[in-house]
């Protein structure tokens, strides 16, 4: 059973170049660990329809603006967050990895739902298996299973593995910084489509999230 419990939102997709562009001329001040939050999908994307027309856009998108409300009201602002869409937009895959790249990010995740037949469920963390950057790819594990732990131990949900993949965003931003592409739960499964259409449940989400990010660079950067 589930338990309950800045800047950039004038970017388009015909103005993001240019905003990061703009980025290159920034000086960055202050020890506050840089986070790129990475809602997939968006506009004409979808991503995953599920249970009770679910789209995996519109989650993720709820998902990562909760986040980045929680640091601001919960944890004072600790960290330095962006996402790299505000609305329902689409964002090229590249322009979002640009985007990490400008803001010298320390860390990139991407976030997503899955979608197999009805019976299955739980969350997913990917990592990409990087040959170049050794070192990026223990931090991406340890950040993954961080996650893992605050939301499938406090939220009910199955905790299914750390994969290897050769996503796009994963192989872009990894020679860079650790990354991690979170599947958060499946919304072809009856109950954990019906989870994410309750407000409450996409900040229980996205307060486990924003802990195992908490707890991952108090602890290891």
């Amino acid at each position: 059973m589930l338990i309950t419990l800045k800047f950039w939102k004038w970017v388009t997709p015909k103005n993001v170049s240019f905003v990061i562009l703009m980025l290159h001329f920034c000086v960055i001040f202050g020890q506050q660990k840089v986070i790129v939050i990475d809602p997939g999908h968006g506009g004409k994307d979808t991503g995953a329809i599920g249970k009770n027309k679910v789209q995996e856009k519109d989650v993720v998108l709820k998902i990562a603006k909760e986040i980045i409300r929680l640091n601001e009201t919960l944890l004072n602002d600790k960290f330095d967050m962006y996402s790299t869409r505000y609305k329902d937009t689409l964002i090229s895959l590249s322009d979002r990895s640009r985007l990490a790249k400008s803001l010298n990010a320390h860390v990139y995740v991407s976030l997503h739902c899955n979608a197999s037949n009805p019976s299955s469920k739980g969350m997913d963390v990917y990592v990409h298996k990087s040959n170049t950057n050794e070192e990026n790819l223990k931090k991406s594990i340890a950040m993954g299973l961080s996650i893992l732990k605050e939301s499938t131990l406090k939220l009910g949900f199955k905790k299914r593995a750390i994969q290897f993949a050769n996503f796009q965003v994963l192989r872009e931003n990894i020679v860079f910084r650790p990354t991690i592409l979170i599947e958060m739960g499946f919304v072809t499964n009856s109950d954990e489509a019906d989870y994410f259409l309750k407000p409450k449940n996409i900040g229980a989400m996205a307060l486990a999230i924003l802990m195992g990010l908490y707890n991952y660079l108090n602890y290891v950067l």
